[in-house]
This record gives C-alpha cells, structure tokens and sequence, in this order.
C-alpha cells in the first residue's frame, strides 16, 4: 500500500523467530525495516536475505536491550539511516525455565533485564522520533503474562510486567497520537530458547502469522486500537 512505503519500522530481535516474520510482513508493505541483534554479523546477514526479497530495504543494526545507551545508539543509527521511525516492534526476548529453588540469580536478571526493562530502553530511546511520526509500538509479550506456570517463575515475572507495562504506556501516549498494542502468542514455531522448529511443529502459530498480525493492526481505522490481542494455536495435538 502506498501509505506504507518509505515508512520505517524497528525491531528488536529481528533476525529469526518473530521478529523475522514481522520484518518479512513490513518489508513487502514497501516499508524499510532496521532490525537488531547482539552481534552485527548476525544483524547483517539477516539484513542481507531479507534485502533479496522485500519491497523496502533492511538494515542490520548491532544493538543489546538490556543496555539504555545501546539503544539509543541503534536509534540514532536508524534514524542516520533513514530519517525517522514510525513502528516500533520491541520484540527480543529470553526464557529462563526452572523451580525457584533452581533458578539462578543470574538467569533471573537476565530474564527481567531482557524481556521488561529492554522494553522500557526501546521505548524511551524511540519516544522522541514516535512522538514526530504519531507513530506505533508493538510490545511482544506472551499468553504467559496471564498464565502463570511451574518453573516460570522469571519468565512469568518478564511478561505479566511486560503486559501491564504496555498498557499503561498505552494510556500514557494515546493523547500524544503515539498507538501502542501488546500481543500475546501461544505456542509459536521459532527458535526460542534454543528450539529448532521441525515439521512437527505444524499446528503451532508461525512467525509470519504475527507478521500478518502487525500488518493488519497498523492497516486498521486510527480511531479503533486493539490494545491487547491474545494468539493461540487453532488447534493444538491433544494431551
């Protein structure tokens, strides 16, 4: 669509699972998307596929969430680059599983680190360039920020914080024309956590059916804004 073209989006985490799919999704809208990693040869060589098939163009950026300054770096860069930032898609994250009596102090600050306070470092380092685009954030949470579970205690703690974060800031700049929608997946066929998604992953949702997800959000009346959306599996294999 012609509205979307030369527009600019961010995501972090955007090299695989989710990330990628939304890239994938806003790259054929005819947007230009800068997507981060924690080591530039990965944020480059995603760059570089995506850049074999989109409309708009990609951009590797080297960028940690769990650092304020490496934020506000990777924006400046893609800013340099582009000129502005209309889409916010603050999606890196971790998962630490383990009973409380396992779990490290390590793994919980890097959980928290991460997947909460990352979000708020994407935010705050972007709000300057959202505010003159009346832009979108994207917050990519999980059913498990309403569903707690055994031996998510940090991750839990990440993504119960995380939607409750998000929909504050939801309320904080809707008046400054700024959109902010959390979603929340299920079961979803990436790498995380060092998975390696397989065919018998078929019935879970795919990376590109949250891509779709965003496209269709950002493509929805301004004055309607679907704050919260849960995504789950149509049909998952019974137990």
């Amino acid at each position: 669509m012609e509205k979307f073209k030369n527009k600019v989006a961010l995501i972090t985490g955007g090299t695989k699972g989710i990330g990628r799919g939304v890239a994938e999704a806003l790259l054929e809208l005819g947007m230009n998307v800068a997507i981060t990693s924690r080591t530039i040869t990965a944020a480059e060589k995603a760059a570089e596929e995506l850049n074999k098939n989109g409309k708009g163009k990609a951009l590797g950026v080297k960028a940690d969430v769990r650092s304020m300054e490496s934020q506000i770096q990777a924006v400046d860069a893609v800013i340099a680059e582009f000129g502005q930032i209309d889409v916010l898609v603050a999606n890196a994250g971790l998962g630490h599983f383990a009973s409380i009596e396992d779990m490290t102090v390590d793994q919980w600050q890097e959980t928290i680190d991460t997947n909460l306070t990352g979000v708020f470092y994407s935010v705050k380092a972007s709000l300057n360039a959202l505010k003159q685009s009346k832009g979108y954030i994207f917050t990519i949470s999980s059913l498990a920020g309403t569903n707690f579970f055994a031996n998510g205690s940090a991750y839990n703690a990440s993504k119960f914080g995380l939607t409750g974060f998000s929909q504050a800031i939801m309320l904080d700049l809707r008046q400054d024309d700024i959109k902010v929608s959390t979603i929340m997946p299920g079961s979803v066929a990436t790498h995380f956590n060092g998975n390696e998604p397989t065919n018998k992953d078929d019935w879970k949702i795919q990376s590109e059916d949250i891509g779709e997800l965003v496209v269709d959000l950002l493509k929805m009346n301004p004055r309607t804004l679907p704050s919260k959306i849960e995504v789950r599996p149509s049909k998952p294999p019974k137990k």
